[in-house]
């Protein structure tokens, strides 16, 4: 572990490679730096000790290293902690924070940002939440209590409720039991896709908390016009309660009953990531949120229930009361 970031693992195979940076060369070619790590003594063998350029490279020898991704620029808002313990960690996340390393994200994530806070290494993810989205997040602590606690999301044992802000629809009655067959879509790695007449796999009630009116002015004036509603929808406030945890299910759900979530980049429509370095448009978060956690803990037997401080923009009425946005 360095500054919060865990080492990255590679197993030396055959080939024609005779020295430990021939092999790293053609095995990670896109790391151009090779030579510039190994003569500062930033890739370790299997016990930690530092490997030269001219190593031999014996293949099922296992190497650790750091990636070292391009700057990344500070995402502008910080994690809540809500509650500590020797076995759970629980966050307020903001939105656009990714939850681990992956891609071009590795300082700006929860994980590596808790990490460094509360000098955890040992810290993982219960479950996740899309680096859009914000609310409640759990990390296990101790790695022999990890299956444990992961095992209740697995068997669907935690009861999670969101929040969300999306078009009003008159025609659909409250509360909605939306049940639809969600599968990846062919061809993308990023959307879902209803596959319509196949069993339903992703159930989620969907409640209506209160009816909003218009999007507001500052929102119509800051977003791309296709990311909202036009000037004369209505928007609502719902709650979504998912029973099951398919990959961007309450995303796609709404959006598939005509209701898509206010800021969605991906449903219905799927926009061009961002260039690399550049930075969100953070005036325009998507309007979903984890509201709250709760289970059985599976090493006391206690009741469990942790809930986010935070409030959606779109939803002025809870603004209000809560005094806080999100």
């Amino acid at each position: 572990m360095r500054d919060g970031v865990s080492a990255s693992r590679v197993a030396v195979s055959a080939g024609p490679w005779a020295t430990v940076l021939a092999f790293l060369q053609a095995r990670l070619p896109v790391a151009t730096d090779w030579p510039e790590r190994l003569a500062r003594g930033e890739v370790l063998d299997a016990t930690g000790q530092p490997v030269s350029a001219n190593s031999p490279a014996v293949p099922a020898t296992v190497l650790w290293y750091w990636r070292g991704p391009p700057p990344e620029p500070r995402v502008p808002f910080e994690i809540d902690l809500l509650h500590q313990d020797e076995h759970l960690v629980a966050v307020d996340k903001p939105h656009f924070l990714p939850v681990t390393p992956g891609g071009r994200h590795l300082h700006e994530t929860v994980l590596v940002r808790l990490k460094r806070a509360l000098g955890i290494y040992t810290l993982v993810p219960m479950h996740r939440l899309d680096l859009e989205t914000a609310g409640v997040l759990l990390f296990t602590v101790q790695p022999a209590a990890r299956h444990a606690y992961q095992a209740l999301l697995r068997d669907r044992q935690a009861h999670k409720v969101y929040e969300a802000v999306a078009p009003w629809r008159a025609d659909l009655a409250w509360p909605l039991d939306a049940a639809h067959h969600l599968a990846p879509r062919p061809g993308s790695l990023m959307q879902m896709e209803e596959v319509p007449d196949a069993p339903a796999n992703a159930f989620t009630r969907i409640e209506l908390i209160t009816r909003l009116g218009p999007p507001p002015a500052d929102w119509l004036a800051e977003a791309d016009s296709d990311l909202t509603a036009p000037p004369a929808a209505q928007l609502a406030h719902y709650r979504l309660t998912p029973h099951t945890g398919r990959k961007h299910q309450l995303r796609l759900q709404m959006a598939t009953l005509g209701l898509p979530i206010a800021g969605d980049r991906i449903y219905p429509r799927l926009w061009p990531a961002l260039a690399p370095g550049a930075t969100p448009d953070y005036r325009q978060p998507l309007q979903l949120l984890a509201r709250e956690i709760a289970f059985t803990d599976p090493l006391s037997g206690q009741p469990r229930r942790f809930v986010s401080r935070r409030q959606l923009r779109l939803a002025p009425q809870a603004q209000a009361a809560a005094g806080a946005t999100a």
